[in-house]
């Protein structure tokens, strides 16, 4: 299950079902057995090492705009940490965001606020979504990864190291830390990517004038660590 990877055209119905599966299980947080302390702060941890380190610096900054350049074990590091996000292998998130800059809200942006708020926020997951590349057009938007036999893996084994996090937060915490640090943290940090979808192409200020929706929201920027 690839769960930012749905099909083309006829939605997925396995990105919608494991998304909603992760959001209700999540909602055990509020189970007073489930709760402590140490979970929150695991939560809290990976929230920043997942998603400020692993998205917004390893996958956005450094795969997709080569912003820096890091020594290749460094950069492996950094895209493991990304993918402990479960927002899909390297190669597919690239290439999708790839394509969302050439297209920036404009037909063939594959999540676009010319469609609408919800749309861009997480309706572009669920529902039949031409814009998104095909696995050719992944590996010809990103080849610079679908070259690398490491990053190929990755795309393949997603899900894996998300089950092998889990085995190590249980045997650290227990329940709670499976709760907190796997499924709160996953939606905290889905919904922190997605509002750079949506929020950042809604509402903020801008320095230079573009061709797009985009913007500086301060709010958002926090949340995703830049």
């Amino acid at each position: 299950m690839r769960v930012s990877s749905p099909s083309r055209s006829g939605g997925n119905l396995a990105t919608g079902l494991g998304l909603a599966l992760i959001h209700l299980i999540a909602l055990l947080a509020f189970v007073p057995a489930l709760f402590s302390w140490s979970a929150v702060a695991a939560a809290a941890m990976l929230c920043y090492v997942t998603g400020g380190i692993g998205v917004t610096l390893g996958y956005h900054r450094l795969l997709t705009h080569r912003s820096l350049e890091l020594p290749k074990p460094l950069e492996y590091v950094l895209t493991v940490l990304g993918l402990l996000a479960l927002q899909g292998g390297p190669i597919s998130w690239v290439a999708t965001h790839r394509r969302h800059h050439a297209r920036s809200d404009r037909e063939g942006d594959p999540h676009g606020m010319d469609r609408g708020f919800w749309w861009a926020h997480v309706g572009w997951l669920f529902l039949p979504n031409p814009a998104l590349p095909t696995i050719s057009e992944q590996h010809r938007l990103a080849a610079d990864l679908a070259n690398d036999p490491f990053y190929r893996l990755l795309d393949r084994t997603a899900v894996l190291w998300q089950v092998a996090l889990g085995v190590l937060l249980f045997a650290l915490g227990g329940w709670s830390w499976i709760v907190w640090g796997i499924f709160v943290r996953l939606v905290v940090t889905y919904h922190i990517t997605w509002f750079v979808n949506s929020a950042s192409h809604w509402t903020g200020y801008r320095t230079f004038r573009t061709g797009d929706r985009s913007t500086n929201n301060w709010w958002v920027a926090l949340l995703a660590w830049g």
